[in-house]
């Protein structure tokens, strides 16, 4: 048994002015009771209380050891308190950064009902698509979609985000619809300019296959919705991740291209944060 529980029960002990009293409190037998006060005793070398066949009483340092651990003790049960108060009732500020497309489609109700359910909460939100650092710049969370690299950081998958091939049906009308990742040479394929790789896809075939092609194309931005827009305007094909092309799937404004082959490496969604950093539960928040 620890030292703070020792305490405890040396606590208890003059309380009840018995050992049997303490022990019934504790749940403990008289005899463990018993022990743990000599074991106290022997750590601070001194007697804290005097014993007859009939009752409990403090010495000198007991009456001493007593006021000051009882005080000690107080403070630590209301440390304690504090602490969950805040861990229930969250405060402070909170620093987040999001890529803009999933954060104005799926994230803004869930961040409004968040600051609404936790008003003691700054938050400090950046809708941007670039790759912040999270220890330079001060964010306490970001989302981030795709491959992780930094192994420094803690992640927390929030879910999958497959990116397909598509362009609206008035392109394809008028160049055909590729039937292989290579025949995209031909095509004009719209540019996403925050991404510092060649412009080039990366596929895996339901064959298993795994390949990579490079890609032409007149128009180059930095925004998933800038390029959704042109796509739909049948300037070219474009490659953008399911949260961006989900509606128009189904409504028709644009044909998912190359069905039989998937962007590669998969790309998940995922909350990102330092290793010292204490945060709300990423997948609660996700549910919210």
């Amino acid at each position: 048994m620890d030292h703070l529980s020792r305490i405890d029960i040396f606590i208890e002990v003059v309380k009840h002015a018995s050992f049997a009293g303490a022990a019934r409190k504790l749940g403990l037998t008289s005899s463990a009771v018993s022990k743990q006060i000599q074991n106290l005793e022997h750590d601070l070398q001194t007697r804290l209380l005097n014993r007859t066949t009939r009752s409990v009483a403090l010495t000198e340092e007991g009456a001493i050891y007593f006021e000051r651990a009882g005080r000690a003790m107080e403070d630590l049960a209301e440390a304690e308190e504090q602490i969950h108060e805040l861990k229930s009732c969250p405060r402070g500020t909170l620093k987040i950064g999001i890529p803009l497309g999933i954060g104005v489609k799926y994230l803004k109700k869930s961040i409004a009902t968040f600051a609404r359910q936790y008003p003691q909460v700054t938050l400090d939100l950046r809708f941007d698509d670039r790759l912040v650092n999270i220890a330079e710049e001060g964010f306490d969370l970001v989302i981030r979609i795709g491959a992780l690299q930094d192994s420094s950081l803690i992640a927390r998958r929030l879910a999958s985000c497959p990116t397909y091939m598509c362009a609206s049906p008035d392109y394809i009308e008028r160049h055909g619809a590729p039937e292989h990742p290579d025949d995209l040479l031909k095509h004009n394929v719209l540019a996403y300019t925050r991404n510092q790789a060649p412009h080039e896809w990366r596929y895996k075939a339901k064959t298993g296959e795994v390949g990579h092609t490079k890609l032409n194309g007149t128009f180059r931005c930095d925004t998933g919705e800038m390029l959704r827009e042109a796509a739909l305007e049948g300037i070219g094909i474009t490659s953008l991740p399911i949260f961006y092309v989900a509606e128009d799937f189904k409504s028709g404004a644009l044909t998912c291209i190359l069905p039989d082959y998937t962007a590669w490496p998969q790309r998940d969604i995922h909350a990102v944060f330092l290793p010292n950093r204490y945060l709300v539960d990423c997948e609660e928040f996700s549910r919210r």
